[in-house]
């Protein structure tokens, strides 16, 4: 009987149990699941990311193109404020400018030749300065009635058929000053 022990104990093969093996084939499954969720993870986070990413860089360019602007703006005002300036001072010494001319038609009459010639040499002076600065004399005497440019503060009957429509006399001279009116010819008109 002890063989037969023996025996039966060869006999019977060694079987592994299935319980055991679906644990063994699960846990594989539960890995891959796991990995794929984690990379599904880290795939969602690359996605924000980017969004944020292409998100703070727009941000960033319209921000940088507000500044641009501002930057260029604040440029053009600060040209605008200077020459703005300039107009008004040059503006107040068109008066000036009127009473030399008129002190020059006085004194043509006149036999004082070295005041003739000091309000000349004065007049001439302060108006190359001021061309230098963009001013420029309105040409109006001759010319035709243009409203961009002349300001009629009367009609008076032309003595001729040409002189209709045309500038007479200028009672007061016209500055234009970089290319704008900064006083407008008060003038006559031929009717």
């Amino acid at each position: 009987m002890i063989m037969s022990d023996k025996k039966d104990k060869k006999q019977e093969p060694q079987v592994e149990e299935p319980v055991e093996q679906a644990p063994q084939t699960e846990e594989p499954k539960k890995k891959q699941k796991k990995e794929e969720r984690k990379e599904e993870a880290l795939k969602n986070q690359i996605a924000e990311l980017t969004d944020n990413l292409a998100k703070e860089k727009d941000s960033y360019l319209r921000l940088m193109a507000e500044f641009e602007t501002f930057r260029r703006r604040s440029a053009e005002d600060r040209l605008n404020l200077i020459a703005s300036a300039s107009a008004k001072t040059i503006e107040g010494l068109l008066p000036v400018l009127d009473d030399c001319e008129r002190a020059m038609e006085m004194l043509a009459k006149s036999s004082d030749e070295a005041a003739k010639e000091g309000t000349t040499l004065i007049y001439n002076k302060l108006m190359e300065y001021l061309k230098t600065q963009g001013l420029a004399r309105i040409e109006a005497k001759g010319e035709v009635f243009n409203t961009d440019f002349h300001e009629a503060v009367t009609q008076f009957p032309a003595p001729s058929e040409e002189l209709k429509g045309k500038v007479i006399d200028v009672v007061q001279t016209g500055y234009t000053l970089g290319g704008k009116v900064l006083r407008y010819a008060k003038v006559v008109v031929g009717a």
